[in-house]
């Protein structure tokens, strides 16, 4: 664990980074069985909504680039948990849906999260967690 006084010295960004590597590092050792990684198992909780997301949406919900999203979801397709489809309306993206063997893989990754962050931030208070939240989500939006 990281003293206050080492913690407030080190640029929050920095702390970010080692505290996604520290928590998806924690979320593969649980869900290993799965034989996953943590770009497939990123990629299933975002999608465990059920909603149909094109390319571009799964890659802004997830952080990834579309072209390096292909990759993992060449190996989630080849696993049987998604499949890609073309757009309604738009020729040029794809469409991705979870089949019912990735419905299921893709709500024990989302348990699972959810799990380790009742486990790691459930303790603290309402407004620290919603202060993190907002932190969060404003630094998710600098792109």
């Amino acid at each position: 664990m990281i003293s206050e006084s080492v913690a407030s010295a080190r640029p929050a960004l920095l702390l970010l980074q080692q505290a996604t590597h520290a928590t998806l590092n924690a979320l593969s050792a649980t869900l290993s069985h799965l034989g996953m990684t943590p770009s497939e198992l990123n990629a299933l909780a975002n999608l465990a909504d059920g909603r149909r997301r094109s390319v571009a949406e799964l890659g802004m919900a997830t952080g990834t680039r579309a072209t390096t999203l292909t990759g993992v979801l060449d190996r989630l397709e080849r696993k049987g948990h998604l499949v890609r489809r073309a757009h309604p309306t738009d020729r040029r993206a794809v469409m991705i849906e979870l089949t019912s063997a990735g419905t299921d893989v893709a709500a024990e990754v989302r348990e699972a999260v959810t799990e380790l962050e009742d486990r790691l931030i459930g303790r603290l208070p309402a407004e620290a967690v919603a202060g993190f939240r907002a932190v969060v989500t404003a630094l998710a939006e600098a792109r």
